[in-house]
């Protein structure tokens, strides 16, 4: 009885403290025009009410018509005051707050300084001012830090051009793969095989390059005979028949392919990320940290704003992969349109009629960057708009672009609330990233950017608690307006 008695206060405060949950979840603004909404109707329901009493104390028509009158303008006049001062709240606390808090974010999970606005916070007494203090002090305690990292940092790079130097004398294109035949590392001689099959994607399948039939035999013989190292010879899915040697990790870890190049002697830039070895590739996309998510960040050029009847001049894509831009894994194209492109086109991206004319067409890019985005998260700026060209062309081809779908417009409203301007130079501005002149308005450059922006949110957003895409989805349906907006 004791302890039955003891348990019912805990079931009788579940929904008080679900409900307390719901309130928490909602924004601040939003919580603030709640707060008003209640307050008004709630004055107008206590004047009505006041209104009433009075209205039944007397029996005179002409009396009682004064008494309708007086409420009707009693309760416009409160529900009007309330509008005002709810507004008045809203532009001099509630959004000044939003952008500080949003500042403060990027400050503490993006590794970004950005000075703090007075003009923003000026209705909020010392707050911005405390927020400046705050920040000056962090940036004195972790400048001995960086320069610790930094004097680190060059040392590290000193070592990786030295093997570097070293590796560009043997003559051998290595691929390192997990168990789970993910690539982790591959070397320029590599990039040059791989790319001979398919675009080279670190994080991507050695299956997407190589027959997996021959790999995984020989792998199973290795591990059966108790051998490390082994020659093989397999085909590429062009059919381009490789050989060399498979060396395998201990504990089954992963493994290494060193096969003969196809062009010798050539440089021989590093790609890698060992972090990718600790990846669960087994868990569903919805449930994979946003961190170690593969994404496409992709743009488009086109001949107008109408996806029904312009058409793509160019297309630009980057990777990011475990959070981090992979700088030499590119997608970069002129597209030639079946349509002439107008000079008011191309006075924005510059992109002219002849520019294009020896180009290929949409239907090879497209096939080309649907390989560029196997097994990734696509991201794009405004995505409804470039994803509608892409997807016109699906529907002529067998190349449907299934990937989820990110767009920076919603993250942006997320981190920095409703109220901010969400265009792609606002976010960059704010983000501290810096578009070269001669890169905006360009497929590649407008993708590099927006794949800056989305590496220096990702953490904020993590911060936020939205760590996976299924946590990520319901918030951003919240902010499905702001789309909107920006396309008018």
């Amino acid at each position: 009885m004791q302890a039955g008695f003891r348990s019912m206060p805990m079931i009788q405060s579940s929904p008080r403290r679900a409900r307390h949950h719901n309130v928490q979840r909602l924004s601040l603004r939003l919580r603030v025009f709640l707060f008003f909404c209640v307050l008004g109707f709630g004055g107008v329901a206590v004047a009505g009410v006041g209104l009433w009493v009075g209205y039944q104390r007397f029996g005179d028509a002409a009396t009682r018509a004064g008494f309708i009158l007086a409420g009707v303008i009693a309760c416009f006049g409160i529900l009007a005051l309330a509008t005002f001062f709810w507004w008045l709240f809203d532009e001099t606390v509630s959004k000044p707050i939003e952008h500080l808090a949003a500042q403060m974010r990027i400050r503490a999970n993006a590794d970004i300084s950005p000075p703090v606005d007075a003009q923003i916070g000026r209705h909020l007494g010392d707050l911005a001012a405390a927020a400046t203090a705050f920040r000056a002090r962090l940036d004195g305690l972790e400048r001995g830090v960086a320069d610790a990292v930094a004097q680190r940092t060059a040392r590290l790079k000193t070592e990786r051009g030295q093997l570097l130097r070293i590796l560009s004398d043997i003559p051998v294109a290595v691929i390192v793969a997990t168990a789970q035949h993910k690539i982790v590392l591959y070397d320029g001689q590599a990039a040059d095989l791989m790319e001979n099959e398919a675009p080279a994607r670190l994080h991507g399948s050695v299956f997407d390059y190589l027959d997996q039939g021959t790999v995984e035999r020989s792998l199973a013989s290795m591990k059966e005979n108790g051998k490390d190292r082994e020659t093989i010879t397999v085909k590429g899915v062009s059919d381009t028949q490789y050989s060399g040697h498979l060396r395998l990790f201990p504990d089954e870890a992963g493994y290494t392919l060193m096969l003969e190049p196809l062009k010798p002697g050539e440089a021989r830039p590093l790609v890698y990320d060992f972090d990718l070895f600790a990846h669960d590739t087994s868990a569903k996309i919805d449930d994979i940290p946003l961190h170690a998510l593969s994404f496409v960040v992709f743009d488009s050029e086109t001949t107008g704003l109408d996806p029904a009847k312009d058409q793509v001049v160019q297309l630009g894509a980057v990777r990011v992969v475990n959070g981090k831009l992979i700088a030499g894994e590119t997608f970069d194209t002129l597209v030639k349109p079946t349509i002439p492109i107008p000079a008011s086109a191309t006075k924005i991206h510059h992109i002219d009629n002849r520019m294009v004319k020896d180009a290929p067409d949409f239907a090879d890019a497209h096939a080309r960057l649907h390989g560029f985005t196997s097994d990734a998260v696509i991201v794009a700026h405004n995505a409804p708009f470039d994803m509608a060209f892409l997807q016109r062309q699906s529907k002529a081809s067998a190349l449907e672009f299934d990937n989820p779908v990110l767009d920076t417009v919603h993250l942006s409203a997320i981190v920095f609330g409703g109220s901010a301007t969400h265009t792609l130079d606002a976010i960059s501005l704010r983000l501290g990233i810096t578009i070269p002149d001669d890169m905006r308005h360009t497929a590649l450059g407008d993708a590099i950017a927006t794949a800056e922006v989305l590496v220096a949110m990702l953490p904020i957003l993590e911060a936020r608690g939205f760590t996976t895409l299924a946590e990520l989805r319901p918030e951003i349906r919240k902010h499905r307006r702001i789309l909107e907006e920006v396309q008018r």
